[in-house]
């Protein structure tokens, strides 16, 4: 039998997903499954965007340009300028989600063997989308001491090597839930400047900030490196639109673009029927927003709060995003979080997490953490953590 590439064997499964026919399995046991697992917001989508869906008079749903409708780009450029983002329309490019715009990036600017800085834990599938570019991840350790504050430029400049071409950040964190200040983009920024790299930015999660003293700073704000910037962005998050699959990639680097286009002129175009929904999603009011932010926060607050009265549990607030890495009394949440869904139920419902080692690349580093996921309404998360309670005892004395 024929073998699969090597570049097949190399793909990490994603810890988010991996545990799923477990889940499955628990399902068809009757079981009631919390998913603190996936990002999938349980908030309704802007009714806007819905609205638009319905009134959709196409009598063919033809191909559209490669870099996504100019009309749709346009207004994006106008909704990044009301945030001080200042870009035009054809500094973007529209994608099949974020996650096309990561691939485009780095299959734009990574040669084989070239090598991305991405401070750890990060979102798993960053691994992901290197190995499909064939370029090798090196990570920078934050830490769950310091509430993964971003290592310190020492430890970047420890990491660069000739192969070196980019540091990749997620801002808001995912899996983290930190939010870097504009004091450490700008030492990334002078880093980036000093070694002559690219930074790309993953800022999905940009609105979601709980705290009035807390502000995003985009890479697209830093001066003098305007060459060096590639900013990831999707709807995914920002209007609980995770199945329309629309991301953009934005820099002012016109190389990146034109071989961005490469890749995407190859897929053809991103979906015609979501750029419609999404372009009218811009206009989404803000009380929409306020209401979610206030519905995260507390959401937010009432985890933390929980997850805080279980013995030897350690976590730290989140400032944004909806996710948290929490450190748990066992010693390897691989086989925690699969004894979970196999084997372990309190009155018929069970837990689903995402074990970090997974989010992490460096070996043996996030074995006794996972990833949670604050998606679920308040009362859901207040259950779900009293079920993690009482199966870590369970699970400790079997």
């Amino acid at each position: 039998m024929p073998s699969i590439s090597i570049r097949g064997r190399k793909m990490p499964e994603s810890p988010i997903r991996k545990l799923a026919p477990f889940a499955d399995m628990a399902k068809l046991k009757g079981h009631k499954v919390y998913h603190l697992n996936i990002g999938q917001p349980d908030i309704k989508s802007p009714k806007i965007a819905i609205e638009a869906i319905k009134k959709i008079n196409l009598d063919i749903i033809e191909y559209g340009p490669s870099a996504g409708y100019e009309n749709y780009r346009r207004k994006l450029a106008q909704f990044y300028t009301k945030q001080d983002v200042r870009v035009g329309f054809e500094d973007i490019m529209i994608t099949t989600g974020g996650s096309e715009a990561l691939l485009f990036a780095l299959g734009s600017i990574m040669d084989p063997q070239d090598e991305v800085i991405i401070p750890e834990p990060f979102y798993a599938n960053y691994s992901a989308f290197s190995a499909e570019s064939s370029a090798t991840v090196v990570p920078v350790i934050s830490n769950i001491e310091s509430g993964f504050t971003l290592p310190t430029i020492e430890e970047f400049e420890k990491a660069i090597t000739p192969k070196t071409k980019a540091i990749l950040i997620c801002n808001p964190n995912n899996p983290t839930g930190y939010l870097y200040s504009e004091s450490e983009i700008n030492q990334l920024g002078e880093l980036v400047k000093k070694h002559d790299l690219f930074l790309i930015a993953d800022e999905v999660y940009r609105e979601f900030i709980y705290d009035e003293r807390d502000k995003h700073y985009s890479v697209m704000n830093l001066k003098g490196i305007e060459q060096n910037v590639i900013m990831i962005d999707s709807v995914s998050k920002r209007y609980s639109m995770c199945g329309a699959r629309i991301g953009c990639m934005v820099t002012k680097n016109k190389e990146v673009i034109a071989a961005a286009m490469k890749f995407a002129q190859a897929r053809l175009c991103p979906p015609t029927i979501e750029q419609i929904a999404c372009e009218a999603a811009i206009d989404t009011p803000q009380s929409y927003f306020d209401e979610v932010i206030s519905e995260y926060k507390e959401r937010r607050d009432t985890l933390i709060t929980e997850l805080n009265k279980i013995e030897g549990v350690v976590v730290t607030t989140p400032k944004a995003a909806f996710y948290c890495i929490a450190q748990l009394p066992v010693d390897n949440t691989d086989d925690f979080a699969q004894w979970l869904l196999e084997s372990y139920d309190l009155n018929g419902e069970t837990v689903m997490v995402a074990p970090a080692g997974g989010f992490y690349s460096t070996p043996n580093v996030g074995l006794n953490q996972v990833r949670i996921a604050y998606v679920l309404k308040k009362e859901d998360l207040i259950s779900a953590v009293q079920i993690l309670k009482s199966a870590i005892i369970t699970y400790n004395s079997k």
